[in-house]
């Protein structure tokens, strides 16, 4: 049996078709599935559609959030609700088109445990779209860990990535790189995403900066490595610059004159370091008081044919 996870948020216009074409497809390769859409408590009317699929059609499982958990965790829950031999994460606006769910068996019944989805394609902007290409080759750089490039976390995971995931306490997962962290056989399907005919996208500047500092700080010791390489070198070099004036001001006390440019230059200079580097220290404290708190990743207001 394959588990479905198609999460949603205002998703009214896709989500009755997006379950139908499931269906057919199923129908098609002849293997039984199950269907959990996890929504994060919309307000367009996604949750009376979903409800009233439901009550249609005993395979889709429906689980309703208190209130909007976000893109990270809603979608990490959902996948921890699944009782199939591999579950499957696709996006309820298309833009994952659901013709990728036979490709990801199909490389799974070869022996891979985890089936990404790879874009090598987009209706991005420019700006957006090389931004990413630049932090996604940045991020495999500097990451312990093999991760992909151009992969969001669609895509298919064996039933034993699954149960790593679910012995996992991680209050805010980055699926992708946690997953990869395991070091299951893995492979990647390509495909063009495609553009996205209704709705609003629910990404925006904000999340995608959420994402991008949730994967370099959880999968990468670079940045407070070079914290502390840089604050030990400006330790240094300011020491020294310290000890020539006070040695040019000893040996040249008259005719020495000291100039405030110096002076400024060397606050600001620390200054900045020293902004940064707590900046910096702040985004680990965060993780470790999301950890600290061991809080539920989601609270379920309803659940339906569980």
């Amino acid at each position: 049996m394959i588990s479905i996870v198609t999460p949603t948020f205002n998703e009214k216009q896709n989500i009755k078709k997006l379950c139908l074409e499931i269906k057919e497809i199923f129908t098609r390769i002849n293997l039984e599935y199950e269907q959990i859409i996890i929504d994060n408590n919309s307000t367009d009317g996604t949750i009376d559609i979903i409800k009233k699929i439901a009550l249609e059609d005993k395979k889709i499982k429906v689980i309703i959030n208190q209130k909007n958990f976000g893109h990270i965790r809603s979608p990490y829950y959902g996948l921890l609700q699944t009782s199939g031999d591999a579950s499957i994460l696709i996006s309820s606006d298309f833009q994952d088109p659901p013709e990728l769910i036979e490709k990801f068996i199909d490389k799974w019944k070869e022996g891979n445990k985890v089936v990404l989805a790879q874009k090598t394609s987009s209706d991005e902007g420019y700006i957006i779209k090389n931004i990413r290409k630049i932090y996604y080759k940045f991020l495999k750089k500097i990451s312990s860990t093999q991760l992909t490039i151009n992969t969001t976390g669609a895509g298919l995971f064996d039933k034993e990535v699954i149960k790593s995931l679910k012995n996992t306490e991680d209050p805010y997962p980055y699926l992708r790189g946690l997953v990869m962290s395991f070091g299951y056989k893995f492979t990647l399907v390509q495909f063009e995403q495609p553009i996205r005919k209704f709705g609003k996208t629910k990404n925006n500047l904000f999340s995608l900066i959420d994402i991008g500092m949730l994967g370099i700080i959880k999968h990468s010791i670079l940045p407070i490595r070079l914290m502390t390489i840089l604050g030990f070198a400006s330790s240094i070099l300011f020491f020294g610059i310290s000890v020539a004036y006070l040695m040019l001001k000893i040996f040249f006390w008259n005719s020495f004159q000291s100039n405030i440019a110096p002076l400024l230059i060397g606050i600001f200079l620390i200054g900045s370091i020293i902004i940064f580097m707590l900046g910096l220290i702040g985004e680990y404290i965060k993780v470790i008081m999301d950890y600290s708190k061991k809080g539920p990743i989601i609270i379920e207001k309803e659940r339906i044919n569980f």
